[in-house]
């Protein structure tokens, strides 16, 4: 059932230098605004203005009749992501961003996120380029700091240092951004409980609206992958996860509600983007990579990135139809994410079917076994679940 509001992803794939941990679709460039970067903005405006028609997606594989995919809604949200979108001067996200409020209908009070990396700007030029994003619109900053100390950010690959982070930070509040997320990272090279804390301990000093706190995930073809897992200095399971319980429990005492497994936000400052996710809403992404869901249909743009350049908004892959079977364990997988779960009347309201009547035996189960709770309005699971999530939401495979 198509959602009354869509919401966009632009995906910027360009970093001045890949961390080694990280498996996202980017390119690193070495330096800012290179020709690459400035010809791939281009291509996301041409994307947007082909937009103006309508989104077509090739379902048959058969060009001569396209599908048009009704978008036609208003935009709830808006997200810059990569890679690192400030690798753009703000000039390039700026008019992006008026392209989109040419061909889409954008609430007053949406949420447009964009993604900083704090070792991108130079001290000269910080101040004019957040103060133009602020000035376009944008909102919200998603800012990664990942750590407090400098021999784990070296460990991890990053171009900043602590110093950096907080001269970012600083710079957004004084151009006027109020909602600020701070990227954590746990589980990483040379990092002890006592270093963690100390790390949470110093982002709270500046009280961000919202932080997101990930576990380290080795991801194959990443340098962390290819590397003798020995020689990396991971912290001890046991260790790790009194790592986690403290996070939580950290948090929480600090007045920050953990609405998803790895989300706390300060009352109201939940992600609006991400909530459109974890809901399985609508959105739309645009640029290389950037995938789309809309209704029961599911795309993606191409990854090759010359194919791309070539001929953005008609490189459209992955065409899936999906199945109310397939919806419908999409839709456990991503409600289950978050703490305030599935609620039994967007279920009924989405498939026309009781919860109860699809997943009750399932449902039943996990509750027997303290991983799940059940009220009349829907289910969640418990902190024991949670600790078990992907094995828990395996169970709701059909």
């Amino acid at each position: 059932m198509p959602g009354e509001k869509l919401s966009l992803y632009i995906h910027i794939p360009f970093c001045i230098k890949k961390c080694n941990y990280c498996d996202f679709l980017s390119f690193p460039t070495g330096g800012r605004n290179t020709p690459l970067a400035e010809s791939y903005a281009h291509a996301l405006l041409r994307e947007a203005e082909a937009l103006r028609g309508g989104c077509q997606v090739d379902i048959n594989l058969n060009r001569n009749s396209p599908y048009l995919v009704d978008i036609n809604k208003p935009i709830k949200s808006i997200y810059f992501g990569g890679g690192t979108p400030n690798i753009l001067n703000s000039e390039w996200i700026v008019r992006v961003l008026c392209k989109l409020n040419e061909i889409f209908t954008i609430d007053e009070t949406a949420e447009i996120s964009i993604e900083l990396n704090p070792g991108v700007y130079e001290e000269k030029e910080r101040h004019r380029e957040l103060k133009a994003l602020r000035a376009a619109g944008i909102n919200r900053i998603s800012t990664g700091l990942q750590s407090a100390h400098s021999a784990e950010l070296k460990r991890l690959g990053r171009i900043h240092d602590l110093t950096a982070f907080l001269r970012l930070y600083e710079e957004a509040l004084n151009c006027g951004f109020e909602n600020i997320n701070v990227d954590l990272m746990t589980g990483i090279p040379l990092q002890t409980c006592d270093t963690f804390a100390r790390t949470l301990e110093r982002v709270l000093e500046l009280r961000p609206k919202h932080i997101s706190a990930y576990s380290l995930i080795i991801e194959e073809g990443t340098p962390f992958g290819e590397a003798d897992l020995k020689s990396l200095d991971l912290p001890e399971e046991e260790e790790e996860y009194e790592i986690y319980l403290m996070t939580r429990r950290i948090l929480e005492q600090a007045g920050y509600r953990r609405y998803e497994i790895s989300n706390y936000a300060l009352p109201g400052y939940e992600c609006a983007h991400n909530l459109v996710y974890w809901d399985r809403g609508d959105y739309l992404g645009l640029g290389l990579g950037a995938a789309s869901l809309i209704g029961d249909l599911r795309f993606s743009n191409t990854k090759e990135l010359n194919k791309y350049l070539a001929a953005p908004g008609r490189t459209r892959e992955n065409i899936q139809r999906l199945s109310q079977q397939e919806a419908m364990e999409e839709f456990m997988f991503l409600g289950l994410r978050k703490t305030s779960g599935v609620r039994k009347a967007d279920f009924k309201r989405m498939f026309g079917r009781d919860l109860e009547e699809v997943y009750g035996e399932v449902i039943e189960k996990q509750v027997g076994l303290s991983l799940m709770e059940e009220d009349r309005d829907g289910v969640r699971l418990t902190e024991r679940g949670i600790d078990a999530a992907n094995e828990v939401m395996a169970k709701f495979l059909l």
